[in-house]
């Protein structure tokens, strides 16, 4: 399809070129409306889902389907592997290079995925934390191994409540990374997010999408049934000796690696990695709706009311 005219004129006009980030809670449907977006500005799509990255990962993940990523052509999905010591860093100055190549060509690209703090570091940047002893982490892991997460975790809701009502908080990697900088530099570590970051050479118009917290939850139950259907067990059991690696820390991996491990029955897995997913979502909203320029739509909107809205945006720039 071609680029919409108004918004090609306004992009040609200025020399301006925009990112629409796509941003929502996990089952929401912000893949399918990624790729009809990318369609209709003949563009393509950057996922910044930290979860899709990894070439193992594919029904626990909802990746792209294959029928789905011939329909728009993605960056960003299953480049790496579980083996890979692969981070946000990374992912910021590879996206960016990406973004740098696609924009010679585009006006428009699209950028989607649930992991706030990765479509941050693209269309933000990322925040700079002071240098602490290494020492602070390695006690940190040791508290974790010996005394689980719990304890981690309310140590952090102590030194910096915000923190803990942002970040990932069943992620321990999080959980301790934000530790380390309160007890390193002495300073909540929400005190060093949004400092002074280089400013980008692009636009970023951010569209939401929601829906009733029921909603969301019914298509997350619905979700986890279907994955169970494609696989997603036997996809784990193949990922069983590598279980310790950091990118299997997550949510529908680790619920059944404890099944096959024989702590849990498989339906009380099942059930953790429903009501798991459930709070990262609750997470997810939480993180996106810091954005008070993000322009929300229920999931059910029309495409074409998200395109005018979108219309309406560029001008509002070029003005």
């Amino acid at each position: 399809m071609e680029h919409n005219t108004a918004i090609n004129a306004v992009a040609n006009y200025t020399m301006t070129k925009f990112l629409i980030s796509i941003i929502g809670p996990t089952a929401i449907g912000k893949t399918s409306l990624s790729i009809k977006l990318a369609q209709h500005f003949n563009t393509e799509i950057i996922s910044a889902d930290s979860r899709q990255f990894y070439k193992e990962m594919q029904i626990g993940t909802a990746a792209p389907s294959k029928e789905e990523l011939a329909a728009a052509k993605h960056h960003f999905i299953h480049h790496k592997s579980i083996k890979d010591n692969y981070n946000v860093g990374a992912f910021e100055k590879e996206a960016l290079q990406c973004l740098n190549t696609l924009f010679k060509t585009k006006d428009v690209v699209i950028i989607v995925g649930g992991s706030g703090l990765y479509v941050d570091a693209v269309t933000k940047g990322l925040d700079e934390f002071p240098e602490v002893d290494k020492n602070i982490r390695e006690d940190l892991n040791k508290q974790l191994k010996e005394h689980g997460i719990s304890v981690l975790q309310t140590q952090l809701k102590q030194l910096d409540n915000h923190s803990f009502n942002a970040i990932a908080i069943d992620n321990p990697h999080r959980v301790i990374r934000a530790l380390e900088i309160c007890i390193g530099s002495g300073k909540p570590y929400s005190s060093f997010l949004n400092k002074g970051k280089e400013k980008r050479n692009f636009k970023t118009i951010t569209v939401g999408l929601s829906a009733e917290r029921n909603v969301i939850y019914n298509r997350i139950n619905q979700r986890v049934n279907l994955m169970m259907k494609q696989g997603l067990l036997e996809e784990v059991k193949a990922l069983v000796p590598y279980q310790t690696l950091n990118a299997l820390n997550t949510v529908g991996y680790k619920e059944l690696f404890n099944y096959l491990n024989g702590e849990w029955t498989l339906d009380f897995a099942v059930s953790e990695i429903k009501k798991n997913t459930r709070r990262f979502a609750k997470r997810q909203l939480t993180w996106f709706k810091k954005n008070e320029t993000a322009l929300w739509f229920d999931y059910t909107a029309d495409l074409n009311d998200i395109i005018k809205k979108l219309e309406k945006k560029y001008l509002t720039f070029k003005n």
